[in-house]
């Protein structure tokens, strides 16, 4: 377990055996402080971490990462400048003064992963990057002691987080990594020194910042530039953008794919609708016919990288299948069945084209009259109009009736009709509430509705109301 011992030694170069208090935890937030946890206060945008040392330290906190001067009353270890040699650690709680929170945060990290022998996969992508995380960890889980990142601790912050929740006792950490800007998944992976390396896809979410799939492919190929010559990139073949980081990888690849020749493959795909999806796993010369609980067509890939995982790790194929099998793991994309026997299918937490996409395939397999409510999907940049078109022209076969909110929106409606949609199935609104109360009149026993849009337009709460009130 993290010490006080191991993180002076990060911030300072001074090892202090007399003196090993445990750590239990690293947090940023006061409020998951727990006893004898570290609270890394981080000044933001909007909060301080500073201004919550007193509520960590109520939870149980027993040190602080500090970079302001606080009020008198705390009790404050100077690590900018050499400790004297005759120095007491004050009793907790107490804080650590040093000149940047974060970058002591990343310091204290770096350190302490150099001290593990744990194995690391990075996992990046534009979609299916928790998903792959999950089912990844869950299948590795049943050989290995993996940790992995919680929620969507992907960055500069939460991926050092994480670091410090590995052991020594860990054998491998998931770790997902997020792509904002270029040189951010190189630094991460400095941090992090994964030897095995995921690429789900490059789609176009966040082309607003990036400025083009190119810009997106070129950051998310700095985990398999990074990996070591004796490592594993794990590529899918059937993306573009990811099958020309094939000839930029350090690292030998292991492909996978539905449709292009691969290493891994998966065939006779059999989408079940809520029920799952079966299909036929190859690999080498075996192959072995399997159903899995994760739905829709789409997470055949997430099912190929948690496979592919599992035998760079050396697992057979019976471990491999039986933890695939039992997964638990799924989408964000869940099932609600309504007091009048509608289906609500709730995929509100993000939307880009291809994730959207995804989800109307998945409509599309279930029986019932199919309806689609979808949202503006926001970041896309130079792909705004060509993606929620193609969202539109999807919507056309997927569903019978199409259903739009916000601006953006109504270019998936232009994009339904001049796909043969007759203008009487396809509708435009501009607001949450709007949407709402026309599903309240018009959702009835047996309809199946996917709900999608940008996290930014609040689309749960389309779902909130639905569940009060039909």
């Amino acid at each position: 377990m993290y010490t006080l011992a191991d993180l002076l030694d990060a911030l300072t170069g001074r090892k202090i055996d007399a003196h090993r208090m445990l750590i239990s935890d690293a947090v940023i937030d006061s409020r998951q402080a727990i006893p004898a946890s570290l609270f890394i206060a981080i000044p933001g945008e909007r909060v301080d971490g500073h201004d919550y040392i007193s509520n960590a330290f109520d939870r149980g906190a027993h040190i602080a990462l500090i970079e302001k001067d606080i009020p008198t009353g705390f009790r404050v270890l100077d690590t900018r400048f050499p400790l004297p040699p005759d120095f007491k650690f004050p009793e907790p709680p107490f804080c650590l003064r040093v000149q940047n929170s974060l970058q002591a945060l990343q310091q204290a990290a770096s350190h302490w992963r150099r001290q593990l022998s744990a194995e690391v996969v990075g996992i990046t992508g534009s979609v299916g990057k928790s998903t792959t995380k999950e089912l990844v960890s869950e299948v590795l889980s049943g050989n290995f002691a993996v940790v992995k990142n919680p929620g969507n601790y992907n960055n500069e912050i939460g991926l050092p987080l994480t670091i410090l929740r590995m052991t020594r006792a860990t054998q491998i950490a998931v770790l997902e990594m997020g792509f904002y800007v270029p040189g951010e998944i190189k630094f991460l992976c400095d941090l992090a020194l994964p030897r095995v390396g995921i690429v789900t896809n490059i789609g176009t979410v966040h082309a607003e910042r990036a400025g083009s799939q190119e810009s997106i492919a070129k950051g998310k190929a700095e985990l398999v530039e990074n990996l070591p010559k004796g490592g594993t990139a794990i590529l899918n073949v059937d993306d573009p953008w990811v099958r020309w980081m094939v000839d930029h990888s350090n690292a030998p690849v292991l492909s996978y794919g539905t449709e292009t020749p691969a290493d891994i493959m998966a065939s006779e795909i059999q989408g079940l609708g809520l029920n799952g999806v079966e299909f036929t796993l190859s690999y080498k010369d075996h192959s072995h016919r399997l159903k899995v609980p994760l739905i829709g067509r789409h997470s055949v890939n997430t099912v190929l990288r948690a496979a592919a995982a599992g035998f760079t790790f050396g697992m057979s194929w019976d471990e491999i299948v039986d933890g695939l099998q039992s997964s638990t793991a799924q989408l964000r994309l869940t099932g609600i069945h309504t007091r009048n026997g509608a289906m609500v299918l709730d995929d509100t937490y993000n939307a880009s084209p291809e994730s959207t996409i995804a989800a109307l395939d998945l409509l599309s397999e279930i029986p019932g009259r199919r309806i689609a409510v979808l949202g503006d999907m926001l970041e896309l940049g130079p792909y705004e109009e060509s993606g929620h078109l193609r969202v539109g022209e999807k919507a056309s076969s997927a569903a019978e009736q199409l259903v739009t909110v916000g601006t953006r929106g109504r270019i998936i409606a232009q994009g339904a009709r001049a796909s043969g949609m007759p203008a009487s199935s396809v509708i435009s609104l501009d607001t949450i509430s709007e949407a709402t109360d026309y599903l309240k009149f018009k959702l009835n026993e047996g309809d199946v509705v996917l709900i999608k849009g940008s996290h930014g337009l609040r689309m749960d709460r389309i779902v909130t109301e639905i569940e009060a009130s039909i």
